[in-house]
């Protein structure tokens, strides 16, 4: 569903700007938009859903200065047939209207039965190709609290550690220079929809998100509503938000800790002299940054990772079996990564 008119798109902005005004946003955003040089483009995720069409209304109308470089994304996964491509057609109006700048590409190998997590890599290398085109370092998501819940409640259910549990984050740096902004995190879903119903605002609904398909869905429909009941009069979404930002801050710590120990040697070793001492968590980040250096590192499976954290906790000299590529070799003052010379000889 679309506004009455396609004109009125701009006032509904400024409306829905009078209702959440700037200092509603997440301070680390905002923070960050401040320092960002005026010419630089924002690229903005857009789905047609209630929470990215407010957050392109908020941007347009909280940064008039910024409208001319905004580059508004759509993503058609090609998933719904019609309704996808009224999902399009409907984030193209709104863009027209604001006078912004709309690119969207379809997926060209959607499939009946594809995973949340490949429709999920197609939207972001198609979000990393156009910031590249754009040169761009921002891409701006709608994320908000109950987003917030549910990564946190599906991240506890593999055993996440802290940048797991932090995530998704208000401002979150990736290689090459580029952050995913998400000013919304300190509003709720209800927040939005109903400031957008106040204001005149429609927006597309995804009935795929009403299924249980996906673990997402199953924990929105099924594992959050029953949590806030149990919860009672407590905030338990701002409260997980509140948790959130804390894990943040402690991954952020033991980051900067490691950056101190700095254990990762220029000839690809570890130095374990380096973490004699140090806690198991740290040692344990050590490893995992160290691991993903190596070939076949990312494959290794949890309870094999643990075995060779066990082991270079005590200072154990022995070897480790890495996938099929070679062994992790743990000497008296070094782990180094040895090929397996007899798996590599053809």
């Amino acid at each position: 569903m679309a506004a009455r008119k396609r004109n009125d798109w701009p006032r509904l902005a400024d409306a829905l700007a009078q209702r959440l005004p700037r200092a509603r946003l997440h301070p680390a955003v905002l923070a960050w938009a401040e320092a960002s040089p005026p010419r630089e483009p924002w690229a903005i995720a857009m789905s047609g859903g209630a929470d990215s069409l407010a957050l392109l209304l908020l941007l347009w109308a909280h940064w008039p200065e910024r409208r001319a470089r905004l580059r508004v994304l759509h993503f058609d996964h090609r998933l719904r047939g019609a309704r996808s491509r009224g999902d399009a057609r409907f984030c193209r109006r709104v863009a027209a209207a604001l006078g912004v700048s709309f690119h969207e590409e379809a997926w060209a190998d959607a499939r009946a039965g594809a995973s949340a997590a490949e429709a999920r890599a197609a939207r972001h290398d198609f979000f990393g190709r156009q910031l590249r085109r754009f040169r761009a370092k921002a891409l701006w998501l709608g994320h908000q609290q109950e987003d917030v819940a549910e990564t946190l409640l599906m991240r506890l259910a593999r055993g996440s550690g802290t940048a797991g549990l932090g995530a998704p984050r208000p401002v979150h740096g990736l290689p090459g220079g580029r952050v995913h902004l998400r000013p919304l995190l300190t509003l709720k879903k209800r927040e939005l929809t109903d400031a957008l119903r106040a204001v005149g605002a429609r927006w597309r609904e995804d009935a795929s998100n009403a299924t249980d398909a996906h673990f997402r869905n199953r924990v929105r429909h099924e594992v959050v509503p029953a949590w806030l009941h149990a919860a009672g009069e407590r905030d338990a979404l701002a409260g997980a938000a509140l948790s959130r930002a804390l894990l943040e801050e402690d991954d952020v710590a033991l980051e900067a800790w490691l950056a101190e120990v700095n254990p990762f040697a220029a000839d690809g070793t570890l130095n374990l002299r380096r973490l004699a001492g140090k806690p198991r968590g740290l040692v344990r980040r050590a490893l995992h940054r160290w691991l993903l250096a190596q070939p076949a590192g990312r494959g290794l499976a949890r309870q094999a990772f643990d075995a060779l954290l066990d082991d270079v906790m005590r200072a154990r000299r022995t070897r480790h079996s890495v996938g099929v590529a070679g062994f992790a070799e743990i000497g008296k003052t070094r782990l180094r990564f040895l090929v397996d010379s007899r798996k590599n000889t053809g």
